[in-house]
């Protein structure tokens, strides 16, 4: 059973700084694209950036390009997310895929929230 688990979120001002965790398990982790995907607050999805298992490749939503990073750590089956200059639209319930797509997300994940609020 694919598992992941996301850590990181809290409530940071805006222009703050924030740095998520996804910790994989069940399936082989190393070879798979992995992406960070987004719930806003009228629940719509967005995808907000993916990396290939090498490292190699990484891509971000516009919003995200400049101010993210994704990065991954094979060894410890985990994914990363380290998010710069907060804006409050980058407010919402963050999860970790296997892939890209929202309905990969699985039904035993939490996400991890961030809210950016003054």
């Amino acid at each position: 059973e694919v598992r992941l688990v996301e850590s990181g979120g809290d409530l940071v001002q805006p222009g703050g700084s924030l740095r998520l965790s996804c910790v994989a398990s069940g399936f082989e982790f190393g070879p798979a694209y992995m992406s960070w995907v987004r719930q806003g607050p009228e629940n719509e999805f967005e995808w907000v950036s993916g990396i290939t298992g090498t490292s190699n490749n990484r891509y971000y939503s516009r919003s995200a390009r400049g101010r993210f990073t994704i990065s991954r750590d094979n060894a410890k089956n985990s994914l990363y997310l380290q998010m710069e200059r907060l804006r409050p639209n980058d407010t919402g319930v963050y999860y970790c895929v296997k892939g890209s797509r929202p309905t990969a997300i699985p039904s035993t994940s939490q996400g991890t929230r961030v809210t950016v609020s003054a």
